[in-house]
C-alpha cells in the first residue's frame, strides 16, 4: 500500500470504527404457523398460560382470556401485535392469574439462566398486569437473597434477566395491581405511547432493584392509587422518564429510593443517573398533595433497614437511598408549585421546571 492511500485508510478508521460499533437491528422471530395459531386458539381460556415463541398478529376482534408467556431465549424477538384486540384476565383471583403478559427467564438444569431478548407487545388493550423478570418475580425472592450476598450481584442479576422488552401503543387497565412491574435486573425495558388506567393498591410502574435503562415515554397515567406514587424507582439506574402526563398524582408522581434490606435481600444499586424530563403533573384535587418528584424519598426509614451489617457493600453497608446524579428538568406542574419537586442531594440537577 502506498503512503497516500494508507494515510487515507488511517483517516477513515474512526468512521469505520463507529460504523462497526452500530447495533444490528435484530429481525423479528418468524411468524407463527397455522398449526401454532390453532394450538393458541385451542388453549385460549381463563387460567391457561400460553407460551409464545413466534411472532403473532391477532385477527381483528379477537379476544384473549389466557396469560401470554414469553420465556427463555426461544422467545427472543417474538412480536405480539394485538391489532386492537383485547387481552382480558381481570376476572382471575390471583395476582399471577391477572398478569396478562409475562416476560421471564428460565433456569437451566445446570443452574444457569436462559433469558429472552427483544420481546415486543404492541397495539393491545390489556385488562390485567404486565411483568418482566429474571431470577425472581421481585427483589425479595430466594434467588435474589442468595445472590445479594456476593459483590457481583448486580452483574449476575442483569445477566440472568430479560433485555430490550418493548411495550408499545397499549391501553392497560389495571385490576387493582401494578400495571407494569420491571423485575430485578431487567434491562432496556420500554413502555411508550400507551395509556394506563384502572386502579392499583401499589404503584402503576415499579422499576425494581438492579434493573436499569428503562424508557417510559409519551404515556398517559390516569390510574387511581390507594396510597403510593405512580412510578417507583427502587434501586434502578439510568432510566429515562420523558414526555408523560400524570393526572392527579395526589399520592405522588415519581419517587426514587431503595428498599434497604427488605426480605433480607441486600440492595446493591442506587437510584442514580435517572432522567426525568418534560413530564406534566396535573393536580386536580385540593388539599394535601404528595410530591410530583421525590429523590431520596425513604432514606433508611423502613423497619428493615440497618439490620444486616455483615457485608461491606450495598445497603448492608449503607442503608440510605443514595439517589445521586439524577436530572429533573423541564417538567410542568399544574395545580401545584415547585415545592412538589423534592431533593436533598446537591449532585442531582434540578432545573427549568415550572408551575402554572
Amino acid at each position: 500500500m502506498t503512503r497516500a492511500p494508507y494515510a487515507l485508510f488511517l483517516g477513515l478508521l474512526p468512521v469505520l470504527a463507529t460504523f462497526w460499533a452500530l447495533p444490528v437491528q435484530a429481525q423479528p422471530a418468524p411468524a407463527c404457523s397455522a398449526a401454532q395459531f390453532e394450538a393458541f386458539s385451542r388453549n385460549n381460556r381463563p387460567g391457561k398460560q400460553i407460551s409464545i415463541d413466534c411472532s403473532l398478529t391477532l385477527p381483528k376482534g379477537f379476544e384473549v382470556s389466557a396469560n401470554m408467556v414469553f420465556e427463555g431465549s426461544k422467545a427472543s424477538h417474538a412480536v405480539l401485535d394485538c391489532a386492537g384486540a383485547t387481552i382480558d384476565v381481570s376476572g382471575n383471583k390471583s395476582r399471577m392469574g391477572r398478569t396478562a403478559i409475562i416476560v421471564r427467564s428460565v433456569q437451566r438444569k445446570d443452574g444457569s439462566w436462559d433469558a429472552p431478548e427483544g420481546v415486543t407487545v404492541r397495539n393491545c388493550t390489556i385488562k390485567g398486569f404486565m411483568r418482566v423478570y429474571g431470577l425472581d418475580e421481585n427483589a425479595n425472592g430466594p434467588n435474589m437473597k442468595e445472590s445479594s450476598r456476593h459483590p457481583d450481584h448486580t452483574e449476575f442479576t442483569q445477566a440472568a434477566a430479560p433485555k430490550h422488552t418493548a411495550f408499545e401503543n397499549l391501553t392497560i387497565i389495571a385490576p387493582n395491581g401494578i400495571s407494569l412491574y420491571v423485575g430485578p435486573g431487567s434491562m432496556w425495558t420500554k413502555l411508550v405511547n400507551s395509556r394506563l388506567e384502572g386502579k392499583t393498591g401499589g404503584t402503576a410502574i415499579y422499576l425494581d432493584a438492579e434493573s436499569g435503562r428503562s424508557t417510559i415515554k409519551d404515556n398517559i397515567f390516569d390510574v387511581a392509587t390507594k396510597s403510593r406514587e405512580l412510578i417507583a424507582i427502587d434501586g434502578s439506574t439510568r432510566n429515562k422518564i420523558l414526555g408523560n402526563t400524570f393526572y392527579n398524582p395526589v399520592n405522588g408522581g415519581i419517587f426514587a429510593y431503595r428498599n434497604c434490606g427488605e426480605g433480607g435481600v441486600i440492595r446493591h444499586q442506587t437510584p442514580n443517573f435517572n432522567i426525568i424530563t418534560d413530564n406534566s403533573f396535573v393536580y386536580s384535587s385540593r388539599g394535601i398533595k404528595k410530591p410530583a418528584v421525590w429523590l431520596n424519598s425513604r432514606n433508611g426509614k423502613q423497619r428493615y433497614c440497618f439490620i444486616d451489617r455483615r457485608y461491606d457493600f450495598g445497603s448492608s453497608k449503607n442503608s440510605m437511598d443514595l439517589a445521586k446524579k439524577n436530572v429533573v428538568s423541564m417538567n410542568r406542574i399544574v395545580g401545584g408549585d415547585l415545592g412538589l419537586i423534592r431533593n436533598n442531594d446537591a449532585s442531582n440537577e434540578i432545573y427549568d421546571n415550572f408551575a402554572e
